[in-house]
């Protein structure tokens, strides 16, 4: 695997990515406007419980695949690499059917043990088990291909699954509007079954033009489908465990912010007020760049398992290198940018200064969940699943303290929340990074890190620099564009002039070079 295929690789995530985040955000709101705030809490009691068991049953999928795959076809075993992918296949196809059983089997009891609260959304959660079978299935194409290193697959499959996924949505949800708010709302939930439909058969397209195309060598040795299974969930379920791991904190969040900021005197409807300044607005808005260092750490897990499988600690050193160059030429003036120009951010996007207090200082995150995630998808590559996840909880565990305790203190209140997040996000951050260096000797170049922070703080200071003289001339959002505007060309005459970006790193991450 050249270095420039996973870099590809992950531009072509990325971009994926921010087209389905795009599709999601005028999803939310036509079927807002369309359902209503009673329509649309009907979809919202079971979309959750949907992607609760998807995240069970799929999430890890992806990269347990593509570390097995990714593990054979580095020593060029493409027979026993095909082997192992029919192994999962057979395991996971009834499985599949069986949990998308399983959640048509629960909803009543969803409904009766109160945790869904309105009956009426019994059909919304019936009518999305077929689209979770598919989806799981999905999972392991997708993670088949990024074994290869073939990431297009991935990305037309999920552009193709959210497009199809809102057009239906809306088209079922007017045509139903007639039948009552209720009908309307399991028309909603239905579209996730024609997007799951269409995303399974590209990703099974592609897979059938990639096995006629194959050229099958080595022998099949004794792989067995015991050991395959094992192996599968021994890499899966940590994987699964971390991305449930942040939801759960979210809802205890959601338990701890509101009531320790009545302890620390405010009102109940002051205190809803601050959480969704936190929740919905800023990290609304620092959640953005981690599209990116997503693509990254996915992109980066099969190319690591490859190097790792052939004993070649100094090529995983120098792709994980090239990972975190490109996470912090990013991150770094993301976290420098959202921090000086917080309150400007907050009233052009939310129409209200409210929520600056949170992003400046939720702001640290932005490159904090960049190393945490590139981090852990070195040690994912490596078979290490357990440590990140491990990692995670601790982090979420400062989280929780912290939150309890700094929330309530009248001086802090959401900030103090949020400065609780970045510090589980460190601890969790440096732990991998202890566990980087101990198993490859991996440690970030302080130097390339350097000249990067040096162009950032230039665009920040110009940025802040130029709100702050033409604020008075100007209307609020034509400032604050212009100087986002000027604080990127000053930031790239930065990187250019520290050398952080040379022309080779343009080349290596351009996705439509030829290899």
């Amino acid at each position: 695997m050249h270095k420039s295929n996973f870099l590809r690789g992950a531009m072509i995530l990325t971009l994926a990515g921010i087209v389905v985040k795009v599709l999601g955000g005028i999803n939310r709101i036509l079927l807002s406007r369309l359902l209503g705030g009673e329509g649309i809490g009907l979809y919202q009691m079971a979309y959750p419980i949907y992607i609760l068991f998807l995240s069970i049953a799929g999430a890890g999928i992806p990269i347990a695949v593509s570390i097995m795959i990714a593990e054979k076809m580095a020593k060029g075993e493409t027979a026993e690499a095909g082997r192992v992918f029919h192994i999962i296949l057979a395991f996971m196809i009834p499985a599949a059917i069986g949990f998308g059983l399983l959640l048509a089997a629960s909803a009543e009891l969803f409904i009766h043990a109160g945790w869904v609260r309105d009956s009426r959304a019994l059909m919304p959660l019936l009518i999305l088990s077929p689209a979770l079978t598919l989806s799981i299935i999905a999972c392991c194409f997708r993670g088949y291909f990024q074994g290869l290193q073939q990431m297009t697959p991935t990305a037309v499959s999920q552009m193709a699954d959210q497009a199809v996924r809102v057009c239906a949505m809306l088209v079922f949800a007017m045509a139903l509007m007639s039948r009552g708010i209720p009908a309307a709302a399991t028309g909603a939930a239905a579209g996730a079954v024609p997007g799951a439909a269409i995303g399974l058969l590209i990703m099974l397209a592609f897979f059938w033009r990639h096995i006629r195309r194959q050229s099958v060598s080595g022998v099949v040795r004794d792989v067995t489908a015991g050991g395959v299974i094992k192996r599968l969930l021994a890499l899966a379920i940590p994987v699964a465990a971390a991305n449930m791991l942040l939801p759960a904190v979210a809802g205890i969040d959601l338990f701890i912010v509101p009531k320790q900021l009545e302890s620390a005197g405010y009102t109940v409807h002051e205190a809803t007020a601050l959480f969704g300044y936190l929740s919905g607005m800023a990290n609304g808005v620092i959640q953005l760049p981690a599209i990116l260092t997503m693509a990254l750490a996915t992109s980066l897990v099969p190319a690591v398992s490859a190097a790792f499988s052939n004993g070649k600690h100094a090529v995983i050193i120098q792709r994980v290198h090239t990972v975190m160059r490109i996470a912090n030429v990013i991150t770094i003036p993301a976290c420098c940018g959202l921090a000086v120009l917080a309150v400007p951010i907050s009233r052009l996007l939310y129409a209200t200064p409210a929520a600056g207090a949170a992003i400046c200082v939720l702001s640290i995150s932005v490159f904090l969940v960049g190393v945490q995630q590139i981090t852990g998808a070195l040690l994912q590559g490596m078979g290490r699943t357990v440590i990140p996840l491990v990692n995670m909880a601790i982090g979420a565990g400062i989280k929780i303290f912290l939150s309890w305790h700094l929330t309530a203190v009248p001086a802090l209140g959401i900030v103090g929340a949020a400065w609780a997040t970045n510090a589980g996000l460190l601890a969790a951050a440096l732990l991998n990074l202890y566990f980087a260096r101990r198993f490859v000797a991996y440690r970030i170049q302080g130097g390339q890190l350097a000249r990067i922070a040096v162009a950032a703080v230039s665009m920040a200071v110009a940025a802040r620099g130029i709100y702050g003289l033409l604020y008075a001339h100007m209307g609020g959002t034509e400032v604050t564009l212009l100087a986002m505007v000027v604080g990127l060309v000053i930031y790239g005459i930065g990187l250019w002039g520290t050398k952080a970006v040379t022309r080779q790193d343009l080349g290596a991450i351009s996705f439509f070079r030829k290899t």
